[in-house]
């Protein structure tokens, strides 16, 4: 199961819980890491297991899913039970409100943006496998979204460009530099990443917030009070619940192991963040704060480039937008000039 991909995975889970012949399923985000089609085959399952007389709670920040499968639903924000009702006939942007404690024009904030000269230029990159083609600009103040399907190849592509995987083929130019280079060089330059797998790649959790953040800019013989002080900096920043700066990331919600995890990026100053899937499986109020932190980054002429399976967030947040399909990316086009119904159709080929 370990060299299954995490949609793969996803399903072996579901799949465990009905084998077993539960009378009440409860399922967690079960599609957070899911395609389309295996999202509508796990739907699927769930009218026919709801047919047959079983119980089933469904948690997800999908709102298109919730009022699609459920027959009523229950908002939660700050652990109390804040709205809820008859999922036919309510709208999302009711059930947002609830969520974040404001209206939904409100979640995906967008100030005037001034895009400055290219700082990121890549070129016919290809790797082992995937990407096999990709191609595009990013300039300073920019927010570039990469759309696609599981297994398309947009996390490769971002692993290869910040020196995680090997290039075959192609070019990248970044700020002054030029080529190929190892990740803690590309952190050296001024280029951060986020894994698209915070608890196996993106975090150490084991060890405290302190260490998370700061671990990859650290002076020496830092003692351990100058180092929670600059944690404590972040925390409240970052609006981390957390007990303090010592608290083991293995004790957080998700929510706040993902704010950590770009609290680091933020801590090491760099100037291209490349972010995958920033919102995976994480509530509506942290999803929230990461817009309107991307948001004053681009603001500050920070650049980052965002591979998400959530359309509308990069609808809402992105200037450009590019289709990844079967390893190659597509030219990238203004959020202006297209819309969901296009972009799916360009990443399923139809």
């Amino acid at each position: 199961v370990g060299e299954l991909s995490l949609a793969e995975q996803q399903l072996v889970e579901v799949g465990r819980a009905v084998a077993v012949g539960c009378r009440l399923l409860v399922l967690d985000e079960p599609t957070s890491s899911l395609t389309s089609r295996d999202a509508e085959a796990l739907f699927s399952l769930i009218m026919r297991l709801r047919g047959k007389g079983h119980a089933i709670i469904y948690i997800s920040h999908f709102l298109e899913e919730v009022t699609t499968i459920s027959d009523r639903f229950v908002v939660l924000r700050d652990g109390r039970s804040v709205g809820g009702g008859e999922s036919a006939g309510f709208g999302h942007d009711r059930i947002v409100e609830l969520m974040v404690g404001r209206s939904v024009d409100q979640l995906y904030p967008r100030s005037h943006r001034n895009r400055g000269e290219e700082i990121l230029h890549v070129e016919g990159l290809a790797g082992h496998g995937k990407p096999l083609d990709a191609g595009f600009s990013l300039c300073r103040g920019e927010v570039l979204g990469i759309a696609g399907l599981v297994g398309a190849g947009r996390t490769e592509m971002l692993e290869t460009i910040f020196g995680l995987r090997p290039i075959v083929c192609g070019w990248i130019k970044f700020a002054a530099y030029t080529g190929p280079a190892a990740p803690g060089k590309r952190l050296r330059q001024g280029m951060g990443m986020l894994s698209e797998d915070r608890k196996n790649e993106g975090l150490a959790l084991s060890l405290s917030l302190a260490d998370n953040i700061t671990m990859s800019k650290t002076p020496m013989f830092e003692t351990p009070a100058s180092r929670a002080a600059r944690a404590e900096k972040w925390i409240k920043d970052m609006a981390i619940r957390c007990q303090g700066p010592w608290q083991q990331m293995v004790s957080l919600s998700g929510g706040n192991q993902q704010k950590v995890a770009i609290a680091r990026l933020l801590h090491h100053d760099v100037d291209v963040l490349l972010l995958d899937e920033p919102t995976r499986g994480i509530d509506v109020g942290a999803k929230a704060m990461i817009y309107a932190i991307i948001e004053q980054l681009a603001s500050l002429g920070k650049s980052i480039i965002i591979v998400s399976s959530y359309l509308p967030e990069l609808m809402g947040i992105c200037d450009r937008v590019a289709v990844m399909r079967k390893g190659r990316l597509g030219t990238p086009r203004l959020t202006e000039q297209t819309n969901e119904h296009e972009i799916m159709l360009e990443a399923t080929g139809s």
